[in-house]
């Protein structure tokens, strides 16, 4: 059975709607017997990526603090192709939507301009007294919206 993707229009469409992209360097802990790249460890490169992003945009705060938490509520990885410890690794990363306490935050595991993995995940924002999901303030979606928005 075939998943239907969130690689739209095409891949090479999809990759270069990103405006956002981090090198990843392969650590040998992360790779098998076999010199692969363990499944595992794409979820580490979209973390790392996804907090870089925030942190470029400058929503740390908004985000991250005693009052809010950011959470992942979902998270996939469609892979592609392998990748290998000396592979020159890209990690892109885009919000492609975002609703009031939540947002779509998508991958592109890039080598050498070839798509090797994608993924999308939704972050949900929550309050820390209650638990419960709170709404993104107004400044940090306008400032994701913008970024996102002026570089189409």
């Amino acid at each position: 059975m075939k998943k239907p993707t969130f690689v739209q229009p095409d891949p090479q469409t999809w990759i270069d709607s990103f405006h956002f992209e981090i090198p990843i360097k392969i650590r040998y802990c992360e790779t098998d017997m076999l010199g692969h790249v363990n499944n595992v460890s794409y979820f580490m490169y979209f973390e790392q990526g996804r907090i870089e992003y925030f942190e470029h945009l400058g929503l740390t705060e908004d985000l991250f603090s005693e009052k809010h938490v950011s959470v992942v509520a979902d998270l996939e990885c469609q892979y592609l192709a392998q990748l290998y410890l000396k592979d020159p690794l890209k990690l892109r990363v885009k919000v492609a939507e975002i609703g009031r306490s939540s947002m779509d935050v998508h991958y592109a595991v890039v080598v050498s301009g070839e798509l090797k993995a994608a993924g999308r995940g939704t972050i949900v924002l929550i309050d820390t007294a209650s638990g419960k999901s709170t709404p993104i303030p107004d400044a940090a979606k306008e400032r994701i919206l913008a970024f996102e928005e002026t570089r189409t």
